[in-house]
């Protein structure tokens, strides 16, 4: 049966699965797994992949993140690739350490985003590596410590997961931890841990072919989402099939809609820029931002040096949007 395609486009959410060959160890020892997450953490940096949840098991590992300009698949051959090498040169070892496809959902991130992050960070108290909710805030191979305040991880971005539980870091914390202790009693959650996706790179050929079949695919549990979100992603593939250009040639993209919208509505750029508020800054930055993330598919870093302000202020702008959206 041929490999379906993953989706592989900048921006996109997705809920990662890599497990060890044959169920066997991916991490034997502390060093192992400080190895494997100090990779993930560097590659996240470097690429601009926004890593939202992790837990890092005996034989496999749950990754929720936000691909970067380079696309998912280069982040995970990176971290795949380097760990393996390193495990096996350590551990005297030889062949595949890891499935030869790590499972990747795509992800509708106003319907599944917060049920997701619960649902990894509870993987160590369901498998009763730790015994508590407060042993699970302290474990160190898992994202929700980060999240607590009790481990610096400075390539997790905990901001943005907090920020769907309030404006205050200190009281969206304790809704955090309370929303994540509510869902012990689920258990396991098979309708999140789903199959493989389709990807842009080299695949979106094989999604336009799914229109003919368009019943199938939008109940198809490789994306992880509703009917309508479903048949977005696969409209986006009439876009994206048309070339898949470089982050730089995005940037310049980006630059010259930002002088063509300033030019149109009157607005001087070094003043939006500058973060000014003046008139109708506000809402015409808000909209910029928008397009950015959704239409040139740049990350919130990038998005917020092309408008001069902070990638917190970005997250809180598309965050105040989508909530406008909803009513």
């Amino acid at each position: 049966m041929p490999r379906q395609a993953r989706l592989d486009s900048p921006g996109t959410l997705h809920h990662i699965i890599v497990r060890g060959i044959e169920k066997r160890n991916i991490v034997d020892d502390k060093s192992d797994r400080i190895n494997i997450t100090s990779r993930m953490g560097e590659l996240a940096l470097e690429t601009e992949t926004s890593i939202y949840a992790w837990s890092l098991m005996t034989n496999h590992m749950h990754i929720l993140l936000k691909s970067g300009p380079y696309g998912l698949s280069k982040f995970m051959s990176r971290l795949l690739t380097g760990y393996a090498i390193t495990y096996n040169i350590r551990h005297r070892r030889h062949g595949h350490l890891f499935q030869n496809r790590y499972k990747s959902i795509v992800c509708d991130e106003d319907v599944y985003f917060q049920e997701l992050v619960r649902y990894i960070h509870l993987n160590p108290l369901r498998a009763k590596i730790v015994k508590s909710m407060s042993e699970l805030d302290r474990y160190p191979w898992c994202g929700h410590s980060a999240i607590m305040g009790r481990k610096k991880r400075e390539w997790q971005d905990i901001d943005y997961v907090l920020s769907w539980f309030g404006k205050n870091r200190d009281n969206a914390r304790k809704i955090y931890r309370k929303y994540v202790k509510e869902g012990i009693e689920e258990g396991r959650r098979d309708d999140l841990v789903g199959g493989g996706l389709i990807r842009t790179l080299g695949g979106w050929s094989q999604v336009l072919s799914l229109r003919k079949s368009k019943d199938k695919v939008l109940s198809d549990e490789r994306i992880l989402g509703q009917d309508d979100f479903v048949e977005r992603v696969i409209g986006e593939a009439d876009k994206r099939i048309k070339g898949q250009i470089s982050i730089n040639e995005r940037k310049l993209d980006a630059e010259r809609k930002i002088q063509e919208v300033c030019k149109r509505t009157g607005v001087n750029i070094e003043e939006l820029k500058g973060g000014s508020r003046r008139g109708p800054l506000s809402e015409l930055r808000a909209r910029l931002a928008m397009e950015l993330v959704r239409d040139y598919g740049l990350t919130l870093a990038e998005t917020a040096r092309q408008l001069g302000v902070s990638t917190s202020a970005v997250s809180q702008i598309l965050i105040r949007l989508k909530r406008l959206s909803r009513n």
